[in-house]
């Protein structure tokens, strides 16, 4: 999904709970009735282990007339993560790759030295009302990956390893997580779990990770004592043991993380790179037409954004 020009999400205030170093607050936007809310980056924390960009897409409910119709626009330096929990959308990518996702599957793109796609609701979940709800994350690449080929992989949801013990729900969608393996393949340690917890139940969330963080996607969290709402980003300090429990409605949380970069990133529009000449170099392909286009989808694209 494209990087939608807006403001940077909040730091909320400071928590009681000293193992968490930020709470953040994500700013929302409207994509064509689509409700976005963005997480990562903020101007007081660009990453998460590799994890640079991080939206919340919905809930939310289409109606007969609109879809989503996001036309095709490229990435350097990056892979993107889809993941949804309701609803269909179809990726298309200048690989010539056609791929319907649907809840629990993975769509990760990596886009190396360049890539396009687009993202449009298929053609049978339009003229109807439908539910939509999902994230899309951008984990950035490792330095001697910046420019590799680009690729595309799609995983099955029946192929992730679920975990189900005394309340807890556990999707491992990237990495491993209670000696569950995800076989998602990444370039960087990495950690990505689709967590639920039953109400009073409690999930543990080892030191193991250099970096990790929660975003509460519903019900209420509850951390040494301190209560946390939905739609609420959690970054913890490196090296506690954390404990996630459930309020009485229970929750449902994203684990993330890894291990960081070690260098600096730049962001700009739906670009990543350690070298901001290389992206302006990636502007100047966009604005004269040097990234391959997405076949099926030729009619459309997305403009350089200005200024």
């Amino acid at each position: 999904m494209s990087f939608f020009p807006g403001p940077d999400p909040l730091a909320g205030d400071k928590p009681a709970c000293d193992a968490i170093e930020h709470l953040i607050i994500p700013r929302t936007s409207d994509i064509g009735g689509l409700q976005v809310r963005r997480a990562l980056p903020t101007a007081k924390r660009r990453l998460v282990g590799p994890f640079i960009f991080f939206d919340r897409m919905g809930p939310a409910l289409l109606r007969a007339g609109e879809a989503i119709d996001v036309r095709p626009h490229p990435h350097i330096g990056l892979s993107t993560v889809t993941y949804l929990f309701d609803g269909e959308i179809k990726h298309r990518d200048s690989l010539g790759t056609e791929m319907v996702i649907r809840p629990g599957d993975v769509n990760l793109m990596t886009a190396g030295r360049g890539i396009v796609h687009s993202e449009r609701s298929p053609e049978n979940q339009r003229g109807h009302e439908r539910s939509v709800s999902g994230l899309q994350t951008w984990l950035a690449l490792p330095d001697h990956k910046e420019e590799i080929d680009p690729i595309f992989d799609h995983t099955e949801r029946h192929m992730l390893p679920q975990l189900n013990d005394g309340g807890i729900d556990a999707r491992v969608v990237i990495g491993s997580f209670e000696g569950q393996k995800s076989p998602v393949s990444v370039f960087t340690d990495t950690i990505y779990v689709d967590l639920n917890i039953a109400p009073g139940k409690s999930a543990p969330f080892a030191a193991n990770w250099e970096e990790r963080a929660i975003y509460i996607l519903s019900g209420e969290a509850i951390i040494a004592g301190d209560h946390f709402a939905d739609n609420q980003l959690l970054v913890f300090r490196p090296g506690d043991e954390i404990t996630v429990t459930a309020g009485p409605l229970g929750c449902h949380v994203m684990l993330f993380g890894g291990a960081a970069l070690g260098s600096a990133r730049h962001i700009w529009w739906n670009f990543v790179s350690s070298s901001k000449d290389r992206i302006e170099k990636a502007k100047e392909e966009w604005r004269t037409g040097r990234f391959d286009i997405v076949p099926g989808d030729e009619e459309e694209f997305v403009p350089l954004p200005t200024g």
